[in-house]
């Protein structure tokens, strides 16, 4: 394992383009600390974000992997381009000749998705943690580390997303297209997610129903692994209970969203493996 990952790695470090997309990453998830900085002045009221409990034990790790997520597109055009320059470089072919079998170099790219993920993961705990016991109300260590599945959910979404890059990658070996292409599967999902709703708009649980079916869908089943956190929050249900209004949400991650993703992580991963077996290198 240790010997794939040097090979990956000694690629990236004479990679301009992933270095410069790499830092960028890393610096948009720090910035997830400016937010606390976000202030508004309407009259004589004074608005801070970062008091309204948005770092929050335990809340703060459903927010910030929330917002990290957003994020993800900067290092899947990493694992994309790294792909992409294994054919235009011809590495992959030197590889193979060198002595790598073609699992051997599928395995390297999938070792190097889940290390992205891993630090990425604790990189963002690292600066929840420092937030959160800066401005969380609560500091009590029973609260501070609970709802940690949050984090591990957000892992597993990294490595799906990325493994999704990877095989298209190495599917369309142009990066530009292979990341057009994955544009393209979301807006067919998004498609056919507004057909369902069309198609069971007469009935009253028409979004149960349609959840029920999307969420077997690769990137909807991603989405669904971390949902948007706003309507938790305190603020936001006081303001919902004053006008009369009910924003309950199941915002939890169920251990069988994960599975879904894992699966869909095992299909890109393997057909990557058969693509790569069959095509003439």
């Amino acid at each position: 394992m240790l010997r794939l990952l040097n090979i990956e790695f000694h690629k990236l470090k004479h990679n301009r383009a992933s270095k410069v997309l790499t830092i960028i990453y890393f610096a948009l998830l720090t910035s997830i600390a400016l937010i606390a900085a976000i202030k508004f002045d309407i009259g004589p009221i004074e608005f801070h974000l970062a008091d309204q409990g948005i770092f929050n034990f335990p809340y703060i790790w459903h927010f910030n992997t929330f917002m990290a997520s957003l994020f993800k597109f900067f290092l899947l055009l990493v694992i994309v381009s790294m792909m992409a320059n294994e054919y235009s470089n011809k590495t992959l072919k030197q590889n193979l000749i060198d002595g790598l079998s073609k699992k051997e170099f599928i395995l390297s790219k999938f070792y190097t998705v889940i290390v992205f993920a891993a630090v990425s993961t604790l990189f963002v705990f690292v600066v929840s943690m420092i937030l959160g016991l800066t401005y969380s109300d609560y500091n009590e260590v029973s609260i501070i580390f609970s709802d940690l599945e949050y984090l591990l959910a957000f892992f597993f979404k990294l490595i799906g997303f990325f493994s999704f890059g990877l095989f298209m990658g190495i599917l369309i070996k142009r990066s530009a297209f292979a990341v057009g292409a994955i544009f393209v599967w979301f807006f067919v999902e998004s498609i056919f997610k507004g057909f369902l709703f069309w198609k069971f708009k007469e009935d009253p649980s028409s979004s149960d129903r349609v959840d029920s079916v999307m969420q077997f869908f690769p990137l909807e089943s991603m989405t669904n692994l971390i949902k948007e956190p706003f309507t938790s929050l305190n603020a936001v249900q006081s303001v919902a209970k004053q006008v009369g209004e009910s924003l309950s949400k199941d915002v939890d991650v169920h251990w069988y969203q994960i599975l879904i993703v894992s699966f869909w992580t095992f299909i890109f991963i393997y057909l990557s493996y058969r693509l790569l077996k069959k095509r003439d290198l």
